[in-house]
């Protein structure tokens, strides 16, 4: 992976469909707060989204994510999948919690194409795009929505080569509910404990930057806050952007 050298703490809060409920993803992130100096834990990946209205001010999640900053732990979070409606028309302000919160980085999913030309890179349609619209009343009784721009970085995140869990009966939810997802890997032939399969999602793109924020943190012993990580990331990315000539990334 990205960071080779790195320990990872996998902290389980969704089932085996994927799906679970807030408490369990707070209950994860104070876990994570709560050994983070046993454990030297300085970055937390939360590769999951859930749709809020509520500001980032107040939402469960935002609000237990930035007790993660505060303890000194760089945040990385999916932005979501929900880029598309049913009938594929681009849907605006979709980021989910805890990304649309400000003290994260927040990760939308970028498609390489399978090429290492970035020009025909482009951001996946079912990625999540900003801006925020999670608000409040103000005292006039005027909603007043976040507006944050997010996500702040994309990472690949379409059709990326990930491990595929194995029961004892056959493949996980996913790949045996898609098995064109592990088809080009050999299907069910493959070894116990060896599979691979096709991942795409803001779910997948967010570790890549963790992973990359993992190295920053390691050679950058000051560098311990949310922010100064998440700056020093978006200042490399506008000056890629410059170096690239003004290319940016064509949505899908």
């Amino acid at each position: 992976g990205i960071a080779p050298g790195a320990s990872l703490y996998d902290v389980k809060v969704l089932d085996g469909q994927g799906q679970g409920q807030i408490s369990d993803a707070i209950a994860g992130i104070d876990w994570v707060i709560f050994h983070s100096k046993a454990y030297n834990i300085r970055v937390l990946n939360v590769s999951l989204a859930a749709g809020s209205s509520e500001s980032w001010l107040t939402d469960p999640l935002c609000r237990a994510v930035r007790a993660a900053a505060a303890a000194g732990i760089t945040v990385v979070a999916a932005a979501g999948n929900f880029g598309k409606d049913d009938a594929g028309n681009t849907i605006y302000g979709s980021v989910g919690a805890p990304g649309n919160d400000p003290t994260v980085i927040t990760v939308g999913a970028a498609n390489p194409r399978g090429t290492v030309d970035r020009g025909d890179d482009s951001v996946t349609g079912f990625s999540s795009r900003g801006p925020t619209r999670g608000g409040n009343l103000a005292a006039n009784g005027v909603r007043q929505p976040d507006n944050l721009l997010k996500p702040d970085l994309v990472a690949p995140g379409n059709r990326i080569v990930g491990a595929a869990a194995q029961t004892w009966s056959g493949f996980e939810s996913l790949a045996t509910n898609h098995p064109a997802l592990v088809e080009e890997f050999g299907g069910t032939a493959q070894l116990k404990d060896q599979a691979i399969k096709l991942l795409s999602g803001t779910s997948v793109a967010a570790p890549a930057v963790s992973g990359a924020v993992a190295g920053l943190v390691a050679i950058t012993p000051a560098a311990g806050l949310a922010g100064t990580i998440g700056a020093i990331f978006l200042g490399a990315a506008a000056r890629l952007v410059r170096l690239w000539g003004g290319m940016m990334l064509k949505p899908m």
